[in-house]
């Protein structure tokens, strides 16, 4: 079967099934930074790298779960002209090679319309949808429109959501379920690794689909980390973008990084 003819629900299921990699390696660009044709070069340089699936955020003038790297790209991009539109090409680019997984806030979802949204998303060969402020149990059109167009919603969890509440998400997670490894924003932290094993061991406990652990994870020892902790995914961003931001060719810098993040992750289980 081909990809064309696959979901993208099915597509993320190939990516996580059969991996030769430790874990899925899941990189994030911020799209239009630090142009539109950069990030699209950044992206092609991810897939290059090792890439099996990627996030790509929209630039948003108000990023609740974003640390301030990725907010100061996002900023960059929206007075860059970075629209939804420009990033739904980023993604229709990237989308031949690698399943990519769209990041937006709910404002964006709900103000052209739930069904128009995903609709639009789905034409753009998106395979998957992450709101990080859409409430549990107060979207269910949104997930229904993604069922609908075979776009996997991917919800988050974090090490203070409760058991019940991680039971009721994972039950109801798409494509995988992103697993917040810090309590805060998005950013590079110095140790992680001591509570890799019992965060992912929580979430693969409430769901039945991949668990993606993201959130502070920068160099290729705590990908490796939360791999051993049996992350089926690893996704790192905030590394990536201050890397895409400092570098002279940004996409070459990128590129650099994943591919060691993906050598990281290539050695035997």
């Amino acid at each position: 079967m081909s990809t064309v003819e696959l979901t993208g629900l099915q597509r993320i299921a190939e990516a996580f099934r059969g991996q030769p990699k430790r874990a899925a390696l899941m990189p994030y660009l911020m799209g239009g930074f630090p142009t539109l044709e950069e990030s699209m070069r950044i992206g092609r340089a991810c897939v290059q790298g090792g890439a099996d699936v990627i996030e790509l955020g929209v630039p948003y003038a108000d990023p609740l779960a974003d640390g301030p790297v990725i907010h100061a790209a996002g900023t960059r991009a929206l007075a860059a002209g970075a629209s939804l539109a420009g990033v739904l090409e980023v993604a229709r680019t990237l989308s031949d090679d690698v399943p990519v997984v769209l990041m937006c806030y709910a404002n964006m979802v709900y103000a052209p319309g739930v069904e128009a949204f995903v609709e639009r998303l789905a034409r753009a060969g998106a395979c998957g949808l992450i709101v990080p402020d859409l409430p549990q149990g107060e979207g269910p059109e949104v997930l229904e429109a993604c069922d609908r167009h075979g776009i996997a919603l991917v919800p988050l969890v974090a090490p203070t959501t409760t058991p019940e509440r991680l039971a009721a998400i994972g039950a109801k997670a798409r494509g995988f379920l992103y697993t917040v490894s810090v309590v805060g924003t998005t950013g590079e932290r110095a140790a992680l690794g001591d509570r890799f094993a019992e965060i992912v061991a929580r979430a693969k406990a409430s769901t039945a689909v991949p668990v993606a652990l993201g959130f502070g994870i920068s160099t290729p020892e705590q990908a490796r980390e939360a791999a051993d902790a049996g992350a089926d995914g690893v996704i790192v961003g905030t590394r990536l973008v201050r890397a895409a931001g400092e570098a002279a060719d940004p996409a070459a810098a990128v590129g650099e990084l994943v591919g060691e993040l993906a050598a990281g992750l290539l050695a035997s289980r």
